[in-house]
C-alpha cells in the first residue's frame, strides 16, 4: 500500500510540475506574404512595398522602320462627335476645337510587357498599344498606353472627351 501512495504522490507531482512550469511562448507570427505584413509578396499594392520596377521602353529596330504614325479617334462627348486624326510618332499634336494636346510616343504592334522591359513580340498588329501623354491647357492629365484591340485597359478617362487608339499606320 506504501508503494501505490507513493506512486500516485509522484505522478501528482509530475503532473503538477509540468503544468505550472510552462515558458510563456510569443505570439505567433503571421506567414510571409500576408495582408499583416506590407512590402512582402502578396501584399497589397501600395502599402509600404517597394515601388514597382521601372520597365524600359524597348522598339525593336524593324518597328521603327515600318511605322510612322497611328489613328487616334476623339470624341467629343458634349457634342456627340468623334474625328480621327493621324498622328506621327513621337510628336505632338494639339486637338483642335479643345485644349487637349497629344503627345505621342512609342508604338508597339504586338505589346509584350517582360520583367523589366516593355517591347514588341513581332511586327504583325495582334495587340498594338501606343504609349501617350495627354495636356490640358499645358497640364499633363494621362499618361500611359492607349491599348487598340483592349480600349477599356487603362483607358483615358475624361469628362468631355475619350480617346482610342484605332491602329498604327505604315510607312
Amino acid at each position: 500500500m506504501k508503494k501505490i501512495t507513493l506512486l500516485v504522490a509522484a505522478l501528482m507531482l509530475v503532473a503538477l510540475a509540468g503544468t505550472g512550469c510552462k515558458k510563456k511562448q510569443p505570439p505567433p507570427m503571421p506567414p510571409q506574404g500576408t495582408m499583416e505584413q506590407p512590402g512582402m509578396p502578396g501584399a497589397p499594392h501600395g502599402e509600404g512595398g517597394p515601388p514597382p520596377v521601372e520597365k524600359t521602353i524597348v522598339v525593336p529596330g524593324d518597328v521603327k522602320a515600318a511605322w510612322k504614325a497611328v489613328k487616334i479617334e476623339v470624341e467629343f462627348k458634349e457634342k456627340k462627335a468623334k474625328k480621327q486624326f493621324t498622328v506621327p510618332l513621337n510628336s505632338e499634336f494639339k486637338v483642335p476645337d479643345s485644349g487637349l494636346t497629344l503627345k505621342v510616343g512609342a508604338f508597339l504592334p504586338q505589346f509584350k510587357m517582360e520583367q523589366d522591359r516593355i517591347t514588341s513580340g513581332s511586327n504583325n498588329p495582334e495587340n498594338p498599344v501606343v504609349r501617350i501623354e495627354v495636356f490640358e491647357e499645358g497640364k499633363e492629365i494621362f499618361q500611359g498606353w492607349l491599348f487598340s484591340k483592349f480600349p477599356a485597359v487603362h483607358p483615358f478617362t475624361h469628362e468631355k472627351y475619350a480617346l482610342t487608339l484605332l491602329e498604327g499606320v505604315k510607312k
